[in-house]
C-alpha cells in the first residue's frame, strides 16, 4: 500500500531524502513538496519527475494543502520556524498522520504542544553527508508514535543513509558527534593543508593531497567492518613516521581537544532548545 509523504520545506536536506525515496522505488505521485519560490517549485519538479511541488508565492495555504491528506508528513523548515508551522498544518492532518521533524534543537515536547493532541511525532537528527546518500540518521519517537510508525520512519530515512534509533535524551550528544562531525572533518582537512604548506608544499597541490587523503580514509573506515583503531594502528609503523606524528597529538591533548569542542556542540544545542522554548 502507497504512503502520501508532504515535504514542507524542501531545502537540500529534504531533497536528499526526497530524491532517496524515489530512487529506492518510491512513486513520485505519491510525494507532494511545499517551497517558498515558484522557480525553486518548478526546479524541484523537473528534477524529481512526477512528484507535486507548490510553491507558497502562489499557493498562500501550500502547507496546508499539502498536508491534507498525507500519512507522513516531515518538516523541513529551519528550527526556528518549526513549531510555527506545525501549528499551520494543526487542522489539515488526521489523527494518525505522522509527523517527523528533521529540524537540529527542536524538542518532542516542544513538537507535541504545537499540534493536536495525541498526534503521533518523530524527532530526527540527519546529517550533511545524507546528500550523498551516506549519512547517520537518528530517530526518536514521541509520547504517542507506535513501534510501527517508528519503522515507518526508519525505511524512509533508510534512503540516505544509516539510521539509528536513540531516546530523545541522547540527540545533544549524537548531533555533537555525528550532526557537527562532518565539519570537524573539513576543519581537520583545513589543517592538514596548512600544514602542509607550512613544509613548503604549493598550497593548492597541498590541499589537494589533505582533501583527497581525509576522503579516502572515510572510504576505507565505510567498509564493512572497519574499526578507526585497527586502521590507524595498520598505518602506524612501529619507530616510523606516523608513529611520531601521532605520539606529537597526543602529547598536544588532541583526543581532549576533540572531546571539548564536542561537549561544547552538545551543550549549544540544549541552548538553542531552550531558547526555542
Amino acid at each position: 500500500m502507497s504512503n502520501r509523504i508532504a515535504f514542507l520545506g524542501c531545502g537540500s536536506m529534504n531533497e536528499a531524502i526526497l530524491g532517496g525515496l524515489i530512487a529506492g522505488g518510491t512513486d513520485p505521485a505519491d510525494i507532494v513538496a511545499t517551497v517558498r519560490r515558484a522557480g525553486r517549485a518548478a526546479e524541484l519538479a523537473e528534477r524529481h519527475t512526477g512528484i507535486t511541488a507548490i510553491a507558497g508565492e502562489e499557493e498562500p495555504e501550500n502547507n496546508v494543502q499539502a498536508a491534507t491528506g498525507a500519512d507522513v508528513v516531515i518538516l523541513g523548515v529551519k528550527p526556528v520556524g518549526t513549531a510555527a508551522l506545525a501549528r499551520e498544518i494543526s487542522g489539515a492532518l488526521s489523527p494518525d498522520t505522522l509527523v517527523v521533524s528533521v529540524a537540529a534543537a527542536v524538542s518532542l515536547e516542544q513538537l507535541e504542544a504545537a499540534l493536536p493532541a495525541g498526534q503521533p511525532v518523530i524527532r530526527t537528527m540527519p546529517n550533511t553527508p545524507a546528500r550523498l546518500g551516506r549519512g547517520v540518521v537518528s530517530v526518536s519517537g514521541g509520547t504517542h508514535c507506535s513501534a510501527e510508525q517508528l519503522q515507518q520512519a526508519k525505511d524512509i530515512f533508510a534512503a540516505v543513509g544509516t539510521v539509528v534509533e536513540i531516546p530523545e535524551a541522547q540527540v545533544d550528544a549524537l548531533s555533537a558527534v555525528s550532526g557537527s562531525g562532518p565539519a570537524y572533518a573539513f576543519y581537520l582537512a583545513e589543517a592538514m593543508a596548512a600544514a602542509g604548506v607550512e613544509l613548503g608544499l604549493d598550497p593548492e597541490l597541498s590541499k589537494l593531497l589533505a582533501r583527497e587523503t581525509v576522503a579516502g580514509a572515510g572510504l576505507m573506515l565505510a567498509e564493512p567492518g572497519a574499526d578507526p583503531t585497527a586502521l590507524r594502528i595498520a598505518v602506524t609503523s612501529p619507530n616510523g613516521t606516523t608513529e611520531r606524528g601521532i605520539a606529537t597529538f597526543d602529547e598536544q591533548g588532541l583526543s581532549g581537544i576533540i572531546a571539548a569542542g564536542a561537549r561544547a556542540a552538545a551543550e549549544r544545542a540544549a541552548e538553542i532548545t531552550k531558547q526555542l522554548g
